[in-house]
Parts: C-alpha cells; structure tokens; sequence
C-alpha cells in the first residue's frame, strides 16, 4: 500500500523514482503552489527565460537521463509548450508535461479566468492530440493511480504524456490505494518465435546481409545489445540521420549516414543492394530517406519497431524490437562473411591559413579534429546538422539533433538539459543564426547555473536552408553582434571568427575555459553552404 501524502508530493516522489532530478519551466500562479513543493525537495527547479526552451531542454534531459520533466502553468504557459511537446512525440523522448490550472473549485459556472481560452478543459483536449496520455488530477481518490498510469506510458511508450493539476489539489491529501499482487500471466511466444525462425532462415542463406540501426535502439535502450549483435555476426551497419551515434562511429563494422540519394555513393550502394536488409528501430521519413530517394526493396527487408515486425510481406504483431533483438541474440545466427563494406571517411583537419576566410566546409573539417570523447554535439536544423552528417562521432548517444520533426531553436536550450542529465558531458552546440535568435536567451540560463556549452553560431544573415529552395528578404534575419552576448548576461566569454586561424584560436581557448559558456561568432557568406545541404535543398525543392 502507498503511504498517504499529498498529490504533489505523490507525483514528485514517483518522479525522482525515476531518476529525475531536474524539472525544467517558467512559473505562474496557477502552478506556484507546486513550484515551491518542487522547491522544498529533492528535484531542483530550473527556471528557463521561455517556456518552449523549458520544453526543448526537458526533451534533451529524457534522451540522456530516460525521463524529462517540463513544468509550466495554464495555457499561457501550456500552449508555448506544445511545439516542443510535438516533437518529443514525433522523435518518441518521454517527457512529462506538468501544467498547473485552475482550482476545481474556481471553475464552478464557467467564470471568465485569466489565462482561460475557451473551456476549461480546451488545453486538455490540445494535449491529447500530442502526448500518449493525459489526465488532470482532480480526484484525490484516483490521483495516485492516474500519476502512476500516465508515467508508466512515457516509460513504456517513450512519448510525451500530460498531466494538468489544478492548483487546489496540490496539497489535498491523496488516498491510497492497494497495488494488487502482479500475477504474470502466461505468454504466448508463438508469433515471436515464428518471427525468430523466419529471420534467422533469411539471415543466413543471405550473402549480402547488411543493416539500418535507428533511434528506437537508443529510445529502449538496446545499444549493448546491439553491438553485442553486429560483433557475433559481423553485419555491416549504417545509420540514418536522425540516429547518428546510435553507436559509436569507429565501429569496424559501422559503414557510415544512409539518406538515400542525398549521402555517401557507396553507403547508398551497398544498402541498396543488400539480399538481407535489417532495419532496427528505423524511422522511415522524408529526411532519413533522403527526400524518398531511398530504394528499399520491401522483398528483401526485416525490419523491427517497437511494437511489431515485418518480415518480407508477413506482418507480426505485438512483436517488440526489444524482444525480438534479443531473440535473434539468442538464437542461431550464422557469422557472415559479406563483401568488403564502405567505411566512413573522416575529414581530415587541415591547418590554418593565416587571414584566409572561413567557410562551412573548413570549419566543420576543423571540429571533427576539435571534439573530443566527452563532447556531445547538439545540432539545430539545417546547415547546422547536414553538414555535421560527416562528422566523426566517438561514442554512442554522443549526437543530438532533431532529423525528423525538424523544430529549429531546439539545439541551445537542449545544452541545457544534456549537462544537468550528464555533467561530464560538454555540449558542443552547432546552430544557425536565424535558430539562434528563436532561444538563444536561454543562454542566460546556462550562466545562471554554471553551465558551459561551448555554442557556434553560423551566421550567415539568415535561413540558409530555405535560400537554396525559394529566395526572398523573408529569408533575412537582422545581424547580431552574438560574440558580444557575454557581455549582456555579464558570463562567459564570446569571440568573432572571420578567419581560419581566428577559429583555431577561439576553440583552443574555448576548450581551457571549462567553467562557462563559449560563443563564437562565425561569419559566412550566405551563399556558402554545405554539399549535404545543397543535395537535401535540391530535393526539397520540388515540393516548394
């Protein structure tokens, strides 16, 4: 039986069970009362400047820690919240969202409430359509059941789920209730054995079996598993955009990014080619697959989600990726002997030219020899992650970016949550100015709690992504002074790089000055751009 307490100390108790530690948000009346429980305990409040950088940043906290928490109040707050809660669901990153409303008591005849859009349960219904689960806490009979019920679904899902408490109910008293006795029930293994035994028939009369790692190995946790995998069968294995580090990329058997006709030539061929195509926890969109470029034959493939597997043109439900990794683990898997497969090409770090001007290709040349086996690169939408595509990732999990819903102004509040879940980790942020002027205040938060991203911005005056596919002054952002912004929020230390050798001595120093933010400006020409970049605009082009 749970001991009684109250519902908010009920649900920051089932948090910090769960590894939490943070909760990310900007406070407001109606979540004030709860705030200050948070305040009183074990998780520490991060207060950020904007609610949706609270979001991004508790969205990186649960793809490092497992579970993030965004914490903010009613619909001025919640509504902000919902881009970045969009995108966990898109991206599968288990975020609580924790909204504080009014009272139950404050809504009798549907009074006029500041904050209030339309029916006291519009933000409710809003959230529903973005999370996995919601309830709002307004029963103290079910509160801890309903707690307990929406959490385990983030977990179990890894999605986004809501939870709205009006600010009455945060001390009232939760009832407890009996977890009755968990009697397992006997399971039927018969489709994943059938599952098993067509996959391991196909895999070994393969000659050129070859496999797709996605992010779903990430989301559940199955990196060790996979290794272990690929290491007893020697399978050749590349990844997608979207799960760049899902292992680390001086595996011997790791062949480098496949999109498609937008990557690497001998990737694309040797993927495409394959008589045995695994995918494991593949996301199968636009992005990952090079505008649709990618030719995939269905004939051919095994691919395994988290909650089935297709195998050829047979369908197994309820199949999860996990069980079935496992399986094919455990089974008989013959060690192949394929063709000789590609390995990626790591640039190689030229020196610096004295006055000579930077551009997109050295500078990234430059931080593939710069990162080291603790920096963890978050990359905001465009040129700032395509071009990071052909960079050297030394660990796994050791590259965030958001390949698939593609929200910009993600990568400077993500720095956030990456360092308080890790704090071995320095984040390396790599994001557009246009991106930048989105959340780049949150900054500020990162002085505020001793943080030290090291952040380069690409300025280039504007949304270089979208240049290439239709031009126009709506493409233009107005030219900050971003080496400057240290000396707004009186922390850290910022430099302007116009030049090669400018960028080698700002990084050197960057890499000394551990105990706060770096910023470096660099200044490109708008026109410069990278050749992932300019293949992925070529072919966005098309829908414009």
């Amino acid at each position: 039986m749970t001991v009684a307490r109250t519902i908010g100390d009920y649900l920051i108790q089932k948090l910090y069970a769960h590894d939490v530690r943070h909760v990310f948000g900007v406070p407001g009346d109606y979540v004030l009362s709860f705030f200050h429980k948070l305040e009183s305990g074990d998780l520490q409040v991060v207060n950020t400047c904007d609610e949706q950088g609270a979001g991004f940043a508790a969205d990186a906290y649960a793809r490092i820690n497992g579970l993030g928490v965004v914490c903010v109040t009613y619909c001025v707050g919640g509504l902000k919240v919902a881009n970045s809660t969009a995108q966990a669901f898109a991206e599968k990153s288990p975020v609580v969202v924790i909204s504080g409303a009014p009272g139950t008591n404050e809504r009798i005849k549907s009074p006029l409430l500041h904050h209030k859009v339309r029916d006291f349960d519009t933000q409710l219904k809003i959230f529903e359509q973005i999370t996995v689960a919601s309830t709002i806490l307004d029963n103290p009979q079910t509160a801890c059941r309903e707690i307990d019920r929406v959490i385990d679904a983030a977990l179990q899902h890894k999605r986004p789920v809501y939870i709205e408490l009006p600010r009455n109910m945060v001390s009232i008293t939760a009832v407890p209730y009996y977890l009755p006795q968990e009697i397992p029930l006997p399971r039927d293994n018969n489709v994943l054995n059938e599952a098993l035994l067509e996959a391991t028939e196909i895999i070994n009369a393969s000659v050129k079996p070859a496999i797709i790692a996605g992010i779903e190995l990430h989301r559940y946790g199955l990196q060790d598993e996979f290794v272990q995998f690929i290491e007893e069968t020697h399978i050749p294995v590349a990844s997608t955009p979207l799960s760049k580090s899902v292992i680390s990329e001086h595996h011997p058997k790791y062949m480098g990014i496949y999109e498609g006709a937008i990557g690497c030539e001998k990737v694309r061929e040797y993927i495409e080619s394959s008589d045995c195509l695994i995918l494991m926890g593949t996301f199968m969109t636009d992005i990952n697959l090079g505008m649709f470029t990618a030719h995939l034959d269905q004939g051919k493939s095994i691919y395994a989600t988290s909650e089935k597997v297709y195998i050829h043109y047979h369908t197994y439900e309820d199949v999860s990726l996990s069980a079935f990794l496992k399986g094919l683990l455990n089974g008989r898997i013959n060690r192949c002997q394929p063709a000789e497969s590609p390995h990626p090409e790591h640039p190689q770090s030229s020196q610096p030219v004295p006055g000579k001007k930077i551009t997109i290709k050295y500078l990234y040349q430059y931080l593939n020899s710069f990162i080291g086996r603790n920096t963890v690169i978050i990359a905001d939408t465009g040129d700032a992650m395509f071009a990071a595509m052909d960079m050297t990732i030394h660990k796994e999990t050791k590259f965030l970016s958001t390949a698939y819903y593609a929200s910009m102004g993600f990568a400077v509040p993500a720095s956030l949550g990456v360092q308080l879940a890790d704090p071995t980790l320095r984040p390396l942020v790599l994001v557009g100015d246009g991106a930048f002027q989105m959340t780049g205040m949150e900054l500020s938060t990162s002085a505020r709690y001793q943080l030290s991203p090291i952040v380069i911005v690409l300025n280039n005056g504007g949304y270089g992504t979208e240049r290439p596919m239709l031009d126009g002054h709506f493409n233009d952002v107005k030219s900050w002074e971003y080496g400057c912004i240290p000396d707004i929020i009186k922390s850290g230390r910022g430099f302007d790089i116009k030049t090669e050798d400018q960028l080698e001595e700002a990084l050197q120093l960057s890499s000394q000055y551990t105990k706060d933010i770096c910023i470096l400006n660099v200044q490109i020409d708008a026109d410069d751009k990278s050749l992932s970049l300019e293949r992925m605009t070529k072919a966005f082009a098309k829908y414009v």
